[in-house]
């Protein structure tokens, strides 16, 4: 009996040894977990970091210095391209290594690979969008230019040391949650993250949604409601500005669109606003100290870590600060001691769908120019975590990919893919766009950003600079020879009239320099007036935060670091000036109840700024937002297809210049609804809602209570993030606070003699949970602050800022 209980005791403690190191689901190895030498607690760090420090690293080619300021910022200094680099690339993996890894393979869909089934689709996704491909061509690109294939090369090179001198007992506290260990870094990794910023910014389409409408409503309502020009219009680029250029000849439409435009049907039959950025730039004649000022906030997703890090480069021939994207070299925003640049994002039409005709079920053979042309396959392993791997064939055309095939239905998380069809994508192309800012880095002049320009190809952005003397902004990237409207319904796979031809020359991208206003802007609304010969999409982002930048721009003077810095966190809304006194005018306070009076009396007093303490800013907000979806639901809301629904912009002109529209209608009540009938509903609804949620009118109607904010973990991991907290701002304000969304690195440089930059993001430097770099900058982005930045000019430099020093020595 002793022997059985012993034998069982042994049996029990070996289960449970095994089950104390064994991933369950989400639940991570509890004994790797907490074992005291290997596990979290090991992830702790103390805020007082050693004065100085010296590693040896194999492959540098000689001694290179780096100074940390007081928020862990490395100021790197090196005698040469590879080591600079090379350290770059070190200091990044010590700080963000496990979301340099995620993101990676993310792009790579290799997520189902450590983190399981839950992810497959993602994976999926990823897979058979040609986001592996895209990286491979990209990369042919990279290493085509000797500089960039240098700067990649050493950047690995500098990530794989760290990743080399890793023990688990020092791991980014994520691989231990997840149960996975770093892998090396290839060249591809960085191509992937650039590709990964392409999906992000220029990877998505609304040709499935649109064809939907065409087909339900016909060409004259599509029209109608989708118009290829703005309501309101502010451009980029200032109207009346003269083209310098002769344009190539415009391609004539296609038979196939024309019929489209009149029959308003697909043949063969088969947006809220997104992320989005401001930056502006003043000439001397508008600055206090007579020099240009640029500032840049681009919007993108609120994470822990921040999706940048800053840093300082410097070597022979470039001394350059900023923000880098974990995973890449160079700095990507910021300024040396001549220039200074940054970006929003176009929004051109680079992605467009291609309905195919294959000759039989096999699809080895697709017609095209009035001949039957090849497909290939393009095998995909997918590994799943504690699963067998799934092995697809993606098919291939001169488009590229079939994504999913016909009869598959796209996943809900990517609802916008149309099946069976051939998806042709910018990002697909060889490119090196890291040429670009390789020499923005370096740049001392109008003519070298010029230059560094001619290299980009994807995502587009509207590059903004600015030097002592000149400013200038240009929308800018590779931009398909479209016929206007090619790319806003599902194109014809057959003819190849809807086929892209070339490109517009990368010298005729709009632009303007130093223009009479004595500023340029930009965020995300049309580049252009209707004079610029070449289509570069029909939809751009609203009109209002644009607006509101120029507006303030032109009657301001005397204009400093901090008046740049308040307009970034301007809270003003451009659409309740628009739209407010119309939507009062409907309602007849007779009919109101006590509750209702008092939301009147609230909204009417508002002052139209979307502050976190505004009761106003919370009636308006959702009161417009009931009554678009009141005006579009019942029409555009089906069970069967996705719909796009008309824009906001459209909607204000539906609102201010056409109240009698049908659109007014709910067709699902058999009265007939007016534009009073449906604002004062909406009105209703909303105080209904607010007041069943939060009580009587009053501070919990707050706009910063009602919709708080709270900044997430990069994989939502509980616990990582940041608590919730008042914020004010949202999307179509100048301050885009928006969902997980808002400004995600805030900078400015004010030009001179001695260039100064000032900057912050919300978090830290570091990517460690355990650090006080984690979160130390946030409370000074919740504050609307910006940090001094520090450009040194040698190591030497006296700096009470300066912290601490690591020495990196060759081996």
């Amino acid at each position: 009996m002793k022997i059985l209980r012993a034998v069982f005791s042994m049996a029990l403690l070996a289960v449970l040894i095994w089950a104390l190191q064994t991933k369950f689901g989400p639940v991570p190895p509890i004994g790797k977990f907490i074992n005291p030498a290997t596990g979290f607690w090991q992830n702790a760090e103390s805020k007082n970091i050693r004065k100085e420090e010296s590693l040896e690293l194999t492959g540098l080619y000689d001694k290179v210095i780096i100074r940390y300021d007081e928020n862990r910022v490395p100021h790197i200094f090196a005698k040469n391209d590879h080591d600079l680099y090379m350290a770059q690339g070190y200091v990044t993996a010590t700080d963000r290594l496990w979301q340099m890894d995620i993101q990676t393979r993310n792009a790579a869909g290799r997520l189902a690979e450590v983190i399981g089934p839950s992810v497959l689709e993602v994976d999926r996704y990823n897979r058979r969008t040609g986001m592996v491909y895209g990286a491979e061509e990209a990369l042919k690109g990279i290493k085509k230019d000797s500089r960039t294939k240098l700067a990649v090369e050493a950047y690995s090179a500098g990530i794989n040391q760290f990743i080399n001198n890793l023990t688990i007992r020092n791991y980014p506290v994520e691989f231990k949650l997840l149960d996975y260990k770093p892998e090396t870094w290839t060249t591809l990794n960085t191509a992937l993250l650039l590709k990964l910023m392409s999906q992000t910014l220029a990877g998505g389409s609304d040709d499935m949604e649109m064809t939907a409408v065409l087909n339900k409503f016909g060409a004259a309502v599509t029209r109608d409601l989708f118009p290829d020009q703005n309501y309101q219009e502010d451009p980029i680029i200032p109207s009346g500005t003269r083209w310098n250029f002769t344009p190539l000849k415009i391609p004539q439409p296609s038979s196939g669109f024309k019929r489209m435009m009149q029959t308003g049907a697909m043949r063969p039959k088969a947006k809220t606003e997104g992320i989005g950025s401001n930056n502006w730039a003043v000439a001397g004649s508008k600055s206090a100290t007579g020099y240009p000022l640029l500032a840049n906030d681009p919007h993108l997703n609120l994470t822990f870590p921040s999706i940048w890090y800053q840093v300082q480069l410097h070597a022979p021939g470039v001394n350059v600060q900023g923000v880098s994207l974990p995973g890449s070299p160079f700095v990507i925003i910021g300024y040396n001691s001549q220039t200074s640049w940054g970006f929003t994002n176009v929004d051109a039409d680079v992605l467009d769908w291609y309905q195919l005709k294959f000759k039989d079920n096999a699809k080895t053979e697709y017609w095209y120019k009035n001949q039957w042309n090849k497909t290939t396959r393009r095998k995909e392993v997918i590994k799943v975590r504690g699963q067998s791997d799934i092995t697809e064939q993606v098919i291939y055309t001169h488009f590229g990919p079939v994504v999913y095939d016909e009869g598959t239905k796209a996943p809900t998380i990517i609802n916008k893919v149309p099946a069976g069809m051939a998806m042709k994508w910018i990002a697909h192309k060889q490119s090196n766009d890291l040429l670009t800012f390789y020499l923005l880095n370096r740049g001392k002049n109008y003519g070298d950003y010029r230059k560094a320009l001619s290299t980009y190809s994807a995502p587009a952005q509207n590059f903004i600079f600015a030097s002592n003397t000149d400013i200038a902004i240009t929308p800018n990237g590779e931009f398909p020879l479209k016929y206007p409207g090619q790319g806003k319904f599902i194109l014809d796979g057959t003819d190849p009239d809807d086929d892209w031809h070339e490109r517009v020359p990368a010298n005729q991208n709009p632009t303007v320099k130093n223009p009479a206003r004595g500023f340029v802007s930009s965020a995300n609304q049309s580049p252009t007036d209707k004079t610029y010969p070449y289509y570069l999409n029909w939809q751009f982002g609203g009109y209002q935060r644009g607006k509101r930048i120029n507006d303030r721009l032109t009657a301001m003077s005397k204009i400093t670091v901090d008046s740049m810095r308040l307009l970034q966190t301007d809270n003003y809304s451009v659409t309740a000036h628009d739209v407010l006194p119309t939507l009062l005018s409907y309602l007849d306070s007779t009919k109101l109840d006590g509750t209702q009076k008092s939301a009147l009396r609230s909204v009417s007093r508002w002052n139209l700024q979307y502050d976190a303490k505004s009761v106003g800013a919370t009636i308006f907000n959702n009161w417009w937002n009931s009554l678009y979806n009141l005006i579009w639901q019942d029409e555009f809301d089906t069970p069967d297809k996705a719909l796009r629904r008309p824009s906001r912009d459209r909607t204000i002109q539906l609102l201010l210049t056409q109240p009698n529209a049908k659109w007014f209608d709910d067709v699902r009540t058999p009265t007939v609804e007016s534009c009073a009938d449906l604002v004062s509903r909406a009105f209703n609804v909303t105080v209904d809602e607010l007041t069943k949620k939060y009580g009587t009118p009053g501070e919990r109607w707050a706009w910063g209570t009602v919709r708080p904010v709270a900044i997430n973990h990069i994989a939502k991991l509980p616990g990582f993030g940041s608590d919730m907290f008042a914020s004010g701002g949202n999307s179509g304000i100048i301050n885009a606070m928006s969902g997980e969304a808002g400004p995600s690195w805030r900078m400015v440089v004010q030009m001179g003699p001695e260039v100064k930059g000032y900057g912050i993001y919300p978090g830290g430097q570091s990517g460690n949970p355990g650090s006080f770099y984690y979160t130390n900058l946030l409370q000074t982005w919740k504050d609307g602050k910006l940090n001094e930045l520090l450009l040194l000019k040698s190591p030497t430099d006296k700096e009470d800022k300066v912290k601490s020093t690591l020495i990196l020595n060759k081996k």
